[in-house]
Formats: structure tokens, C-alpha cells, sequence
């Protein structure tokens, strides 16, 4: 059965950017220079949130490693930059990489680059989010899926009071392929369940910032009581939204995606209501596997068991990984994200948590 899909993840966090986004071919190289056909390329698409630096990309290298003794990896972030992803797609192909791991900023401007890298031969495995053009391999989530675990997670969180609820509707970046699917998602629970979705704004490059304008904006338009839940499509959108309601003296549910560390620190202080927590490791390793295997010119249909489509329905039967997600709130932190050692007790339990955290039961 061939599932029509298009998927990815983003969020992005209130904190600082991690680490400094690399220009058109000045890739930071994991053991050694050059782009030769023991060269992997991985470029990923932004640094605002948390995880790329921080978990996608060491993973990735990682086991590219551990797979291939001899292979070598050139990585660079397009900081959130379209034009700046093209000339490191295009260095990559230049420099006669043979593989590309491609996490796109804008999944609509992919198709000529990965159409002209075809022709040269070169294989493109789309990380993340499904970027448009004739894709070697796809690995990501179930996207409409995780919307539908935001929508009933924050009907659970309204409680009894759900079907007389006014709900605003935070969504994420137009340029991203997942965001459309966590909307639909989202809306064909919310739609049934609450009384209706009185405010929805999509947010450009999934800015906490914007997203902190457009729930004040919210506010002044419906009244304090105009609303009663928050849908956010990610943890670092719902940081500005929660600011904005804070400032106004609002308490309401609020949930998001990604289990940032900030964002489950307001889960456990009860400033947010749940997030959506996606296994990196495995989407990260499979993503690894699935380039050495293309690299050595080896077979990944036991990698890749699913076939999506295209947003735009162009691209068909590409070969595909998508894995589950689930919903975390206060009562689960500790047996999904610190049994999973994203995160240790130690760096969520830090001192203004240390309460929170004991009545939980984390420790």
C-alpha cells in the first residue's frame, strides 16, 4: 500500500544558536578533507533548535563511522538559508561527493538540485523532512500521525470541558513539508473534539519569536477568555506562546512537539501541557545505514519498507522509514526520555527544577 506522505520535524528552541552555520563548501569534514566517493555529504537545516547540532548530526556521523571505517563525512548547516543549502548541495556534487543526507529548508526549491545531481550520479537520501525531486530513500515520522497525537493530547489536557472549548492553532513553517501534515493531523481531531479553532496562524521558519507576536496578537483580538487550549506545533513556538500568555496573567493548556529540554522543564512546572517526543536515535542510525549501503552500491529494502509520494505528487514510490512517536506529559518523562537517555535526570532536574522534578518523582 503506498502511503502518501510527506513528512519531517522541526522545532525550534528559545536558546541560542548552537553551533556556527557553514557557507557554500567550507564543511566542517569528520576524518579528513575532500569529496571523493568515500565522501558522505549531510546537510541539515537550521540551528535554532536544539536538536541538529546536538543529536542529529553526531549521531549520524557516528555511525557512518562505525559502518564504514574509511568513509568520511562533510557537513554544513544552511542556518535557516534556502540559497545557502543550494551552494552546499551544489559544492557537494561538485567536489564529486557520491551521496547526500538532505534535512531541505524549503522541500519546493529541491527538485531541479536533486534532479541535475541525479544526472551525475548522484544519490540523495531526504532526512527528516521529504524534499521534492527523484529521492534515493526517505526517513522520518508518520507526520499526520504526530498532529493527531497533538490534537488528542491537548483534548485530554481541556478535560471534560473539551467540546466547549475555543482553541488557537499555532502552526509551523510554511517551507517545511511536515508542518501542512502535523495541521491536518491536528485539525481532523480537534475539528470533532472542541467546539472550534478560533485563531491559526503559520509561522515562518518556525520563529518562537513570531510565534510569541502572533499569540499576543491572538489575545487582543479574542479577549483573555476568547480561548481555552493552545495548539503548538513545536516546543520552541510554545516557549514565546507561553511568554505571551504569562504577560497577560492567561493559564491555559498549551502543547508542542519535539521534547526539548526547555520545553519538558515547563511540562514538569506545569506551564505546558505535553509534547511529542520522536526517537532521533533510530531515524538518525537508519538515515546512517541507508547512505553506506547507497555509497557501496548495496540494496536497503529491509530499511526502507514503506513508499511515500511527494507533497505535490510529482515524486512517487520512493523508498521510505517512518517511525512512531508519542505523547509525553509530567507522569511519563522518566520512563520514555530519561529511560531513553536523551536526557538524564541531572540535566532537567537543574536547581529551578529540583521541585518540580521531586513531585514528579524524577530523581
Amino acid at each position: 500500500m503506498t502511503r502518501r506522505i510527506v513528512i519531517g520535524t522541526a522545532a525550534v528552541s528559545m536558546a541560542a544558536s548552537l553551533a556556527a552555520c557553514g557557507k557554500a563548501g567550507d564543511g566542517d569534514t569528520a576524518g579528513g578533507g575532500g569529496g571523493d566517493s568515500k565522501t558522505i555529504g549531510l546537510l541539515l537545516p537550521e540551528n535554532k533548535t536544539t536538536r541538529y547540532e546536538t543529536f542529529d548530526r553526531p549521531i549520524i556521523e557516528a555511525k557512518i563511522t562505525e559502518l564504514c571505517g574509511d568513509c568520511k563525512v562533510q557537513y554544513n548547516n544552511a542556518a535557516q538559508d534556502t540559497e545557502t543549502q543550494k551552494k552546499q548541495f551544489d559544492a557537494l556534487v561538485t567536489q564529486g561527493v557520491k551521496v547526500i543526507i538532505l534535512d531541505a529548508v524549503d522541500y519546493k526549491a529541491t527538485k531541479s538540485w536533486v534532479q541535475q545531481a541525479e544526472k551525475q550520479g548522484v544519490k540523495v537520501v531526504a532526512y527528516d523532512r521529504l524534499a521534492e525531486g527523484p529521492i534515493s530513500a526517505y526517513v522520518s515520522y508518520d507526520n499526520e500521525k504526530i498532529g493527531r497525537l497533538q490534537g488528542e493530547a491537548l483534548v485530554k489536557a481541556l478535560g471534560a470541558k473539551a467540546a466547549e472549548s475555543n482553541v488557537v492553532m499555532i502552526n509551523g513553517s510554511p517551507t517545511d513539508p511536515n508542518a501542512p501534515l502535523f495541521k491536518r493531523g491536528a485539525h481532523s481531531v480537534l475539528d470533532k473534539q472542541v467546539k472550534k479553532v478560533v485563531y491559526e496562524q503559520d509561522i515562518p521558519d518556525w520563529s518562537p519569536d513570531e510565534a510569541n507576536k502572533k499569540m499576543g496578537a491572538a489575545i487582543d483580538s479574542l479577549g483573555k477568555d476568547g480561548f481555552q487550549g493552545v495548539y503548538s506545533a513545536n516546543d520552541g513556538m510554545a516557549g514565546g506562546i507561553i511568554t505571551a500568555l504569562k504577560k497577560q496573567g492567561i493559564k491555559v493548556p498549551v502543547g508542542g512537539q519535539d521534547a526539548e529540554l526547555a520545553g519538558l522543564q515547563r511540562i514538569l512546572t506545569g506551564d505546558q501541557a505535553f509534547t511529542i517526543y520522536k526517537q532521533i536515535k533510530p531515524e538518525a542510525e537508519t538515515t546512517a545505514e541507508i547512505a553506506v549501503r547507497l555509497l557501496k552500491g548495496e540494496k536497503i529494502d529491509d530499511l526502507t519498507p514503506a513508499k511515500v509520494t511527494s507533497l505535490t505528487g510529482e515524486f512517487t514510490n520512493i523508498p521510505a522509514k517512518l517511525y512512531d512517536a508519542q505523547i509525553v506529559t509530567k507522569d511519563n518523562i522518566a520512563s520514555t526520555i530519561i529511560a531513553d537517555k536523551v536526557y538524564k535526570a541531572a540535566d532537567i532536574c537543574t536547581a529551578e527544577y529540583k521541585a518540580a522534578c521531586a513531585a514528579a518523582g524524577i530523581k
